[in-house]
């Protein structure tokens, strides 16, 4: 909790999508098919997945974005789920005319996953409300990449108010994106940060990267851990939990919701890196994208066993 033990408030800014998820033995090959075991209709989306996990850690999740005409059926879908999880969706724009993105995802025994996914191109054209709506006791936002078209203006007017900045980046940035220099923190995926920076070295790429923003650094790499640049510009590991993954869907999405909460509530980044990493480690051990984010309690308790637990 933060220190004046009220669960703070996060603002997430992203596109929600509607997720069928299928369990297959392994990919079909190109112009096959292939029987899948398993069937699920879930809610998904970077930030929505995020938003989940904040709100079953004890956080208030706010969500702002943009979503498909009022009339369809994957809109409504997701709504009731955001419902159902506890999550503010006053701020959600309906879009007349325009598709909730929707994706078929292939998850295979090892957990990785193989996916496809429809986004409407008009999502991009969405106005969000005022900044005073969305900011008024918030104390971080986390924020999708793909959404600087629409949300770098907020961003970097939550920074010139003091609020923390969290962009979740899982797609290669262009060096001269806004949303580098407008978020306070940029948590890569190893593929990102080394296509974003052009150098084939994660550590290599976050130094590159530091020299052009002062936002703190990060590449999470699954199972090798998460490293990340200190105050001092030197490079540091926060190890994964050694654990049986089933789902790697939605876990990176865990971590940052889980990151950003700890923060929020005024831990420092050693701290909310461990609590994060936990998270996902506990998300891969099960089925289900961002709703099977853990809850608080499964978290603390592994942090009590130490750096040795696993799962």
């Amino acid at each position: 909790m933060a220190a004046s033990g009220i669960a703070p408030r996060i603002l997430c800014i992203g596109i929600p999508v509607r997720d069928l998820t299928f369990r297959v033995e392994a990919v079909p090959e190109r112009g096959s098919k292939a029987n899948a075991t398993h069937l699920a209709e879930i809610c998904g989306g970077n930030a929505l997945n995020a938003a989940i996990t904040i709100a079953r850690l004890g956080g208030r999740a706010s969500f702002a974005g943009p979503m498909g005409d009022p009339g369809e059926t994957s809109s409504g879908f997701i709504l009731e789920l955001m419902a159902a999880e506890g999550i503010e969706t006053r701020h959600v724009v309906r879009m007349p005319g325009v598709s909730t993105p929707v994706s078929a995802i292939m998850i295979e025994p090892s957990g990785e996953r193989t996916l496809t996914i429809y986004r409407d191109p008009a999502l991009w054209t969405v106005k969000l409300p005022d900044a005073g709506q969305l900011l008024s006791d918030c104390q971080a936002v986390l924020v999708e990449s793909r959404c600087a078209p629409f949300c770098t203006e907020l961003c970097a007017e939550a920074r010139r108010r003091g609020i923390a900045v969290i962009a979740g980046v899982d797609r290669a940035m262009a060096l001269t994106d806004s949303l580098l220099t407008a978020a306070s923190h940029l948590l890569f995926s190893s593929d990102q940060v080394r296509e974003t920076a052009g150098v084939a070295d994660d550590g290599e790429a976050l130094k590159r990267l530091s020299g052009i923003t002062p936002a703190f650094l990060a590449t999470t790499r699954g199972p090798r851990g998460t490293l990340w640049l200190n105050e001092r510009g030197e490079l540091e590991e926060t190890p994964a939990l050694a654990v049986e993954a089933v789902d790697t869907l939605g876990a990176g999405d865990v971590f940052h919701g889980a990151f950003t909460l700890r923060l929020a509530e005024g831990g420092d980044i050693r701290e909310a890196l461990r609590f994060a990493a936990t998270a996902a480690a506990l998300k891969c051990t099960r089925h289900g994208g961002g709703l099977a984010a853990p809850q608080r309690i499964e978290i603390e308790e592994l942090l009590r066993e130490g750096p040795t637990a696993g799962l």
